[in-house]
């Protein structure tokens, strides 16, 4: 298992949720740790939070010049982990669909997880790691959300092809179960209940958890072009 000791660590999404648990963790095992968001105000408040050895930079991954604006300030580096993601629009009845609006979000999830691998491939060390985020839904899908559903299964696909075409760079995605972060909070305590009560481990995952998965995936130097499931066993049932 490599050390992240000295590592130099690019967190896209890093402004709060599991991408922040994620740069906060790399930090604890000795990362130089870059955060980028397309909000300058988070990104500024969440370096701040993070300290010492964190840097924040404003990237809107839906603009190809401002992702390769990002990686040329950010330079060699040896593990990007893409958590940036939109919320909203795809999920609803088939028949309500507002298709042009859920776009938007596979512009970010799909595409802007594209364009960054395109950037990064550049600067990225010949053993370094690209972690992308996807969900559970890929496996289990649910009514109401046949897009969210498709968006997931891209975002499993796109690490799978990216591990074969950038080798011996690693390319490996975690997929996401119910993680507390700041937005499922939001859907409230008998929600969260709702969607927890049958698993084996019933309840939501912490961020903290969720960012092991992250860590392992970095560390590990025999791993690429996998799924690893972070939820609560949420595929056995």
């Amino acid at each position: 298992m490599a050390k992240l000791d000295g590592a130099k660590v690019l967190v896209i999404g890093g402004a709060s949720g599991v991408g922040f648990a994620v740069a906060a963790a790399a930090l604890g095992a000795g990362a130089q740790v870059v955060v980028g968001s397309s909000q300058a105000g988070r990104i500024e408040a969440a370096a701040r939070a993070l300290g010492g050895g964190a840097v924040g930079r404003t990237v809107d991954v839906k603009d190809e010049a401002s992702v390769a604006a990002f990686f040329e300030a950010a330079g060699a580096f040896d593990h990007l982990v893409f958590t940036a993601g939109d919320w909203g629009h795809m999920f609803g009845p088939t028949r309500e669909l507002d298709v042009e609006a859920s776009k938007a979000r596979m512009e970010v999830r799909f595409w802007g997880a594209a364009r960054a691998a395109k950037y990064a491939s550049r600067e990225i060390a010949k053993d370094g790691s690209i972690t992308l985020t996807g969900g559970m839904l890929a496996h289990r899908p649910m009514p109401g959300a046949p897009l969210t559903t498709a968006s997931a299964h891209t975002t499993e696909g796109l690490a799978m092809g990216l591990a074969r075409d950038l080798a011996p760079v690693r390319v490996n995605a975690v997929c996401l179960g119910l993680i507390l972060s700041e937005q499922v909070q939001g859907m409230g305590e008998g929600a969260i209940k709702g969607f927890t009560a049958n698993l084996p481990l019933p309840r939501g995952g912490t961020v903290e958890e969720a960012a092991e998965a992250y860590l392992y995936l970095m560390r590990n130097t025999y791993v690429t072009g996998q799924v690893i499931r972070v939820d609560g066993g949420g595929s056995l049932v």
